[in-house]
């Protein structure tokens, strides 16, 4: 009956609705107009150092801060129709400071910060810290809430927890009933986007900024892979650096390049629901999420603006690009899939039954794939640097990820770590228009869902998979995805309740632990982790990054010495584990390099380094040394556990003896009837075995008959999560979670694979050697939870929860799991030494271990053991071999 009720109104206000949408334009063209010196009918200049491609909030932001660096008369802003014309001036100007990472808040902090610089200067902004108000109406809501509130002494954040009545306290507006709970974060605000987008230009060409309107770029110019000018409808200009800030049209304007710059972005339509005037509305009413509903709102001016975050979103324009005309923009009011957030809000804000609408907004916002910031530059050109895929929230990002990219610029360098969300985290198929379709009306739902421990996507699935994939899903397999690839995460039973449950109509089945306490895989994942330490485990690696790197003489050896910190020239057929280090002496790759002849190397990384491990070889590797990716050429199976030399003896005619194949070794062996096998003996979990590298065409033979061999020796399956568990315990460090760009093999006990004394400058060196002699800042931990945790009633930890040292705050965790042999929880994480003032002073080993450790779970500290190497697990099957051989290790200082 209430929904009826509003449809009236709204059917009411439909007419003066379409008016407001069609004239908001021109209501900001004219606005546009009051910056004298930003004018349509410039003259196009010949040349500049760096094209902006834009003149939304983003591009401004950039475009200010390159001025502010003293690029300004070397910068020129060229928009195809007016500033500010995209999704700049339909947003909701929504500012909070909490985001999924830390590089992430950092941004945001820094956007914040801008906003009252330019406020202090008499710029308008539309800046207003009126606070927000989320709130829970269920305990997983409120388990993410106390998650929020242990994190935010590491990240700086002020924020309290609140109680219903307390929720109804900050915001009378609320129905409260339903609620358990809420969090208050004063620090979050609003701002104009569109105010802030015209102030900073108006700074930017005070400083020597040009920014033309009503100029469409119509090709983006490269020689050799490196930018060299753009064409535009009204004249050519040469640049050195071209920076696609473009919203929502970004994806189209990569396809300006020869070749296509992907840029994996697809707009939905996003809602704004505005009233009339509310009486007695509270200027300072603070921003309010209900993200279990789905939707938002804030004070407008008087009046009420909200939205929200439906389930599944519509895309828009699915068979076309967006249209640069803003009337055929704006796309029409579809009030029933609005329902979805209109029943929310009025269940939420009951007052909303009795106040008049304004007009329901319907404009396109682009989202990415993975629902995160797209930045950083292209892997297809060099100098071409992207900034786009803001989510509805440009505001919040525009700010820092303006700096960062002005940075990346002028210094080649930023103080920002952004690696989590560089464009080069995406692979081609990622930017399939097809496949961005389905993926978006996912994606938009996930900003207010709640973010369980490994989520999985469910669309654009079943696109990359091992040859032997279905054999997998026969045995059981819950999937995985992982760039594109599917991957076992664990394995049910073939005939068991969990998959019979499953859809009838779906091909396979996709994981879920939608917990944050003991997950329902558990008891499956303890019996593969018992298979790959006590018996025999398999575990399918093929999504693992492989390279081949080779040159005519030893030019590929010269080469690796230079990108690689530890000693690559090591003997044919020798595995060696390196980092590929940056300047600062931090982790851009960490990878094995297995020596193929005097002049070839394969080398294997990380799935999720696929594109960014490609990008940093090509800019460092000479032309005389080629590489290929041949990723998909091989099947990657890796078998574990004490029996594995017994029965791959069984299967091949190669003598498999400790002194003939060597540890960190390979061979290329026939297994079965199948030849040309590179064999490794490693696992990158620190247990016995071998990954055996086939090529695709014997995969299902190899497999079948590892599977009919090792029946005797109880070969069991093992997912993901198993191996993940046997590196945690083992203290292996994770890539894109312990090990990352600012992160240093000194400060992750890995200094003993730094060959400072090799006849080589290697990328890195000077830094290492700094912080060697300075002593670390910061050091990596194992962390191993005690009895007062139970494992069957207490929250678990999923990672980012703060590390307590003699009761004060000292670091994070970046990877936990369970272990199963040591039946305890295991937390990895960096700690400093904080000193009275802030300051981080030198972590040595005895402050590490003289300290009493405790790990804050969801706001419940729990006491801790602390090892700072990997430790030696008891097992029924000792061996040397496999025992004397530590990830992570310390040395001392004077130490190379």
């Amino acid at each position: 009956m209430l929904l009826r009720r509003y449809f009236s109104l709204i059917f009411q206000s439909s007419t003066d609705t379409c008016l407001l949408c069609s004239y908001k334009p021109l209501i900001h063209e004219r606005r546009t107009r009051a910056y004298s010196n930003i004018e349509d009918e410039k003259i196009i200049p010949s040349s500049k150092r760096v094209v902006i491609c834009g003149a939304g909030v983003m591009a401004a932001s950039v475009a200010y801060h390159l001025a502010v660096l003293g690029w300004g008369p070397e910068t020129v802003v060229i928009e195809q129709n007016r500033i500010g014309g995209g999704t700049t001036w339909h947003s909701s100007g929504l500012v909070g400071i909490f985001k999924p990472s830390l590089a992430q808040v950092k941004l945001t902090k820094s956007s914040v910060e801008l906003y009252k610089t330019l406020n202090a200067k008499g710029l308008p902004t539309g800046w207003k810290q009126c606070g927000s108000l989320n709130v829970a109406r269920t305990k997983d809501r409120m388990t993410v809430f106390r998650r929020m509130k242990a994190q935010s002494v590491s990240w700086n954040i002020e924020c309290e927890l609140l109680t219903p009545t307390q929720c109804k306290e900050k915001c009378p507006l609320l129905y409260v009933d339903d609620l358990v709970g809420g969090i208050w974060i004063p620090e979050d605000g609003v701002g104009d986007p569109y105010k802030v987008c015209t102030s900073l230009l108006h700074e930017a060409t005070k400083m020597g900024v040009t920014v033309i309107e009503n100029c469409p770029i119509t090709k983006v110019s490269q020689k050799n892979q490196r930018i060299t000018g753009v064409e535009t409808g009204r004249g050519n200009i040469s640049c050195e650096y071209f920076v696609n800030c473009a919203g929502f049209w970004a994806r189209e304007v990569g396809q300006l390049t020869e070749p296509y710059v992907k840029v994996p972005l697809h707009a939905v339509e996003h809602y704004y629901l505005h009233t009339k005037y509310v009486p007695d509305l509270d200027p300072l009413t603070p921003v309010v999420r209900d993200q279990d509903g789905h939707v938002y709102f804030r004070e407008n001016k008087g009046r009420l603006l909200a939205g929200g975050f439906e389930p599944v979103a519509n895309p828009a324009f699915e068979s076309r690009n967006v249209p640069n005309n803003s009337r055929e923009r704006n796309l029409a009011e579809n009030w029933d899939h609005f329902h979805v957030l209109l029943e929310q809000l009025l269940h939420r804000i009951p007052c909303l039954a009795s106040t008049v609408l304004d007009r329901l907004c319907n404009g396109p916002e682009a989202f990415s794939p993975d629902c995160k910031w797209i930045v950083g530059e292209a892997p297809e050109v060099r100098n071409y640097l992207i900034a786009a895929g803001m989510k509805t929230v440009g505001i919040a990002a525009a700010g820092g990820v303006g700096q960062a990219t002005a940075e990346m610029i002028v210094h080649n360098d930023t103080s920002f770590d952004m690696y989590e969300l560089e464009v080069s985290r995406f692979l081609g198929l990622h930017n399939n228009r097809k496949f961005l379709r389905d993926r978006v009306r996912e994606v938009p739902g996930l900003h207010y869902a709640i973010n369980y421990p490994f989520h999985e996507f469910t669309t654009g699935r079943n696109l990359r998979m091992s040859p032997v994939y279905p054999k997998l899903k026969e045995a059981g397999a819950v999937f995985g995805q992982v760039m594109g690839y599917e991957r076992p995460t664990w394995f049910e039973e073939p005939d068991s309740e969990v998959l019979k449950n499953e859809d009838p109509g779906s091909q396979f089945k996709v994981a879920s632990a939608k917990s944050f306490a003991k997950p329902h895989w558990f008891d499956r994942v303890g019996l593969e982790y018992e298979s790959c330490r006590e018996g025999i485990g398999l575990s399918d690696y093929s999504s693992f990054t492989k390279i081949d790197i080779w040159s005519k003489g030893n030019e590929v050896v010269k080469a690796l010495q230079y990108i690689c910190s530890n000693d690559v020239d090591v003997p044919v057929d020798s595995i060696i584990h390196t980092g590929m280090q940056n300047e600062n002496g931090g982790y851009e790759n960490d990878c094995s390099l297995a020596r193929i002849s005097e002049n070839r190397y394969m080398m294997i990384a990380p799935t999720i380094q696929q594109t960014r491990c490609k990008v940093w070889l090509e800019k460092h590797l000479p032309r005389d040394v080629a590489m290929s990716d041949v990723t998909s050429m091989y099947t990657a199976l890796c078998i574990m556990g004490p029996f594995t030399r017994i029965l791959l003896s069984e299967m091949t005619e190669t003598d498999l003896n400790p002194k003939n194949f060597p540890f960190f070794t390979h061979k290329m062996l026939d297994i079965g009837l199948a030849n040309g096998v590179r064999t490794m003996n490693l696992t990158h979990t620190g247990e016995l075995g071998y990954v055996l590298y086939i090529p695709n065409e014997f995969a299902l033979h190899v497999y079948t008959s590892l599977i009919q061999a090792g029946k005797k020796y109880g070969i069991r399956h093992a997912g993901y999560y198993a191996t993940r568990a046997l590196r945690v315990e083992k203290f292996y460090a994770f890539w894109g979670q312990d090990l990352d760009t600012r992160t240093t093999p000194l400060e992750c006990g890995r200094v003993w694979r730094v060959k400072f004394d090799k006849n080589i400058n290697f990328i890195g060196r000077d830094a290492l050697l700094k912080q060697r002699d300075e002593g670390i800042k910061r050091k990596y931990v194992q962390l191993i939870l005690n009895d007062d945790f139970c494992s069957e009633t207490d929250p678990w930890p999923w990672g980012g929860e703060p590390i307590y040292r003699n009761g004060k705050y000292v670091g994070t965790c970046t990877t936990t799991g369970y272990g199963y042999t040591f039946k305890r929880q295991v937390c990895l994480g960096f700690i400093q030494d904080i000193g009275p003032n802030g300051e981080s002073r030198e972590v040595t080993n005895e402050y590490v271990m003289n300290g009493e450790y405790e790990v804050d779970i969801s706001g419940i500290r729990f006491p801790a053991k602390v090892n700072v190497h990997s430790p030696i697990l008891p097992t029924k099957f000792p061996d040397q071999e496999r025992d004397v051989y530590r990830a992570t290790r310390d040395k001392d200082k004077s130490e190379d």
